[in-house]
């Protein structure tokens, strides 16, 4: 206190001495307010302290508050969501909601921690409360499960027959064309005359990555590629034979498409209406809470078995004529599968269009100049 203004005042005496009160008007003006206020404010205390009971939480915390995120997003009361899932309900829940919510079924240790759990579970936090909704349904991650499959199945099987209708039409266009059969018996022609005199100069056919080095056998000019010189043949004998890339429609996006990753299609789906038929077993003596589920599954399930019944038929046609298109150009189809087939294939026309086309702006040129030239003539005799 020394040196302070309370010291120097205390010293003063008088001359600091604070003015008179009178603590009756002080009472009446601002005694109320004081002692209203410190009752609110402890009121508040009070209130604050027993108001808001404390949330129990049981499940880790990151992965509580990550399950808390994805309901949110869902917005649905739990007991809708679980008739959604048991009515195998495309319309209130999508395949992304489903995913997630398979990603958080409770683990076998966070099953038994609830089951565990003697106090009040309305204290549960979200999460745990989600967690015993889930836990009410028998199996609930296989349903899930079978729920995904359900929504994407249709997806999945459209896919697969576009992709092996595509790959059919390719070959069957491929093995039609007239065109490109007189086209390679052209090639054939060629090649032959260029080797006459030698033992490949009576070839009665050829490898089919041969078409790849037509255009990279050049005139002795290097003026053109034997390739221009197909074309312009072709141009001069069999024009009708140079659009013969509209005979084959489906070849490009048939080259796009490995049967490797079909086979791989073919057996989820298959594996997944496994799944189906398990479930669908086990859940027999589930009780009344699957009846529906067991219904709305066995509808699916007759569809679907339908649909995949039609899809091992088409397949199985696909292989045939997969290794048919590489036979019928004198390949083996182990050695050159069907993609390699129609990889040369889609090369072979890429580069016979761009040949077939220089050509083309090559005569237009030459057919301009000799005007032009013509009409010079012309105005100098005039």
């Amino acid at each position: 206190m020394q040196g302070s203004l309370w010291a120097d005042a205390q010293n003063q005496g008088n001359q600091a001495r604070a003015p008179d009160i009178d603590m009756s008007e002080l009472e009446t003006l601002f005694s109320t307010a004081v002692a209203t206020n410190a009752s609110e404010k402890g009121g508040t205390k009070r209130g604050s302290a027993i108001s808001k009971p404390e949330i129990v939480h049981l499940v880790d915390m990151r992965r509580a508050n990550n399950c808390e995120i994805m309901l949110t997003k869902i917005k649905m009361p739990l007991p809708d969501m679980i008739s959604a899932i048991l009515a195998l309900d495309t319309s209130v829940l999508d395949n992304d909601q489903v995913e997630n919510l398979i990603k958080f079924c409770p683990t076998n240790e966070e099953i038994e921690m609830l089951k565990n759990y003697n106090g009040n579970k309305e204290m549960l936090g979200k999460c745990e409360q989600f967690f015993l909704e889930l836990m009410k349904v028998p199996r609930v991650e296989s349903k899930l499960r079978v729920f995904a499959f359900r929504i994407a199945f249709s997806t999945q099987a459209d896919e697969l027959r576009t992709n092996l209708t595509t790959i059919n039409d390719a070959t069957k266009e491929v093995k039609e064309s007239l065109k490109l059969r007189q086209i390679m018996q052209t090639i054939l022609t060629l090649g032959n005359a260029l080797n006459q005199g030698t033992a490949r100069g009576s070839a009665v056919g050829f490898r089919l990555d041969s078409l790849l080095k037509l255009s990279d056998t050049r005139a002795r000019n290097n003026k053109m590629t034997l390739m221009h010189y197909l074309c312009k043949l072709l141009a001069e004998k069999l024009p009708e034979l140079l659009d013969f890339d509209k005979d084959l429609i489906h070849l490009e996006a048939a080259s796009k498409i490995q049967l490797k990753l079909l086979a791989e299609e073919m057996q989820a789906i298959n594996k997944g209406l496994e799944k189906v038929e398990q479930e669908l077993a086990a859940s027999v003596n589930d009780g009344a809470i699957s009846v529906g589920f067991r219904k709305a599954l066995k509808s699916f399930l007759d569809s679907a078995e339908a649909v995949v019944r039609s899809l091992i038929s088409l397949y199985s046609e696909v292989g045939r004529n997969a290794d048919s298109l590489a036979q019928y150009f004198g390949e083996d189809p182990a050695r050159c599968p069907f993609e390699q087939v129609t990889s040369i294939l889609v090369i072979f026309v890429n580069m016979f269009k761009k040949s077939r086309d220089e050509n083309a702006r090559t005569v237009e040129a030459e057919k301009k100049k000799m005007e032009k030239e013509k009409a010079s003539m012309s105005t100098i005799k005039g």
